[in-house]
């Protein structure tokens, strides 16, 4: 039995890009390639879902990734904050102990 073969983005990039094309048909690409033509197309398919992300400004996401990682460290900080101050009132309700010198 053998096992499954591992392509990487830059091969599926190139057989796309050669699907979209139009120079040859996707058997001859597949054939080329030494891929299913099922394959072919599901990746010409997928580029060109794709092909509107490229040219967007990509300030929209990384925006949101932004404020997530805000939200979280003011999280953390309220967190931190809470945690100090309950030891700190655990630390002022102990007597001090008498230190001989």
């Amino acid at each position: 039995m053998s096992t499954r073969r591992r392509f990487t983005a830059d091969f599926k990039a190139k057989v796309a890009l050669e699907a979209l094309r139009g120079d040859r048909s996707i058997q001859e690409i597949a054939a080329r390639h030494k891929v299913h033509p099922n394959q072919v197309s599901t990746w010409k398919r997928q580029a060109m879902d794709g092909l509107g992300t490229v040219f967007s400004n990509g300030a929209g996401e990384a925006g949101s990734d932004h404020e997530a990682e805000v939200h979280d460290l003011h999280a953390k900080i309220g967190q931190l904050t809470v945690e100090r101050d309950f030891l700190a009132r655990g630390l002022a309700r102990v007597p001090p102990r008498n230190v001989k010198r």
